[in-house]
């Protein structure tokens, strides 16, 4: 099972979602992710160095605005854990896929949880689809 379905022929499917089809992703929510587990696109993530990690409990996927340098950008998280660093620090992690299929880590206190019909959510997703067909 891949985060992205794959195509008709087994392919992995490219182009993200958009604000109507994302539920369609696949969250990874059994276990702690490992190298394994990305490799083979069932997880965005795994983190090496930190401890006491563990799946964080919260209904995926989930759509999410991600506040980053270049400013706020839709996703949907499909990932998330607790780890503690070399610090001692808790940090909650997610997983996202941004609406052209880019993966993404980001912090919890990162983002903003959303509901798809959420306007500003929608038009994240729907300039990032727009954008996306115009580089084509």
């Amino acid at each position: 099972m891949t985060i992205l379905p794959d195509d008709d022929q087994g392919e992995p499917e490219g182009g993200g979602y958009d604000a109507e089809d994302w539920r369609r992703l696949t969250p990874f929510t059994t276990a702690v992710a490992t190298l394994d587990d990305v490799q083979a696109r069932r997880a965005v993530f795994a983190l090496g160095d930190t401890t006491d990690a563990r799946v964080l409990e919260m209904e995926l996927p989930q759509p999410v605005i991600w506040w980053e340098e270049d400013g706020e950008q839709a996703a949907v998280a499909v990932q998330a854990e607790v780890h503690t660093n070399s610090e001692g620090e808790i940090m909650e992690v997610v997983g996202l896929i941004l609406p052209d299929g880019d993966a993404a880590v980001a912090l919890l206190e990162d983002v903003d949880l959303v509901d798809d019909t959420d306007p500003t959510w929608r038009d994240l997703v729907d300039r990032a689809v727009d954008g996306a067909e115009a580089e084509d």
